[in-house]
């Protein structure tokens, strides 16, 4: 086994992120590995199309504003600096992978649904991270457990 020198950890907003960034903090304490944490927002304007003749500006600041607090909180519980914490903007899997190479990361820890079907055959965000990736990534299910 591979001893990882340097974790980023891709968190989304949901109610299982803690226990994804748990697994990646457990995994970097145990390597004595550096630990960075992303949040991805996506613009608006990807996520519903350019087409709506909205200003969206106020509302993408809000979605921020609620995405800092909540990395705030959660990067409180694993004692992880400011520095290290990051909001970027665009789709996540090219600003995960942008990320882990300009920071020289070795393993990506994420979190997945496990989804099945027509949900896995579409794709889904922890997918598109492990495909291209220039390191490791670690999947961790999240949700439902049977």
């Amino acid at each position: 086994m591979s001893h990882y020198k340097h974790i980023l950890v891709a968190i989304d907003l949901s109610d299982e992120a803690d226990e994804v960034l748990e697994k990646a903090r457990f995994i970097a304490e145990t390597n004595s590995a550096k630990l960075t944490m992303v949040h991805v927002v996506e613009p608006l304007s990807v996520a519903y199309g350019s087409d709506i003749p909205l200003d969206l500006t106020t509302l993408q600041d809000e979605i921020t504003q609620q995405a800092r607090e909540r990395i705030s909180q959660l990067a409180d519980t694993v004692q992880l600096e400011k520095g290290e914490q990051h909001i970027v903007y665009g789709r996540p899997e090219r600003e995960v992978h942008r990320i882990a190479k300009e920071s020289d990361v070795d393993l990506v820890v994420v979190g997945s649904h496990g989804r099945h079907g027509l949900a896995l055959i579409l794709g889904s965000t922890s997918t598109s991270i492990l495909h291209g990736a220039c390191c490791d990534v670690l999947a961790v299910r999240v949700g439902k457990k049977q």
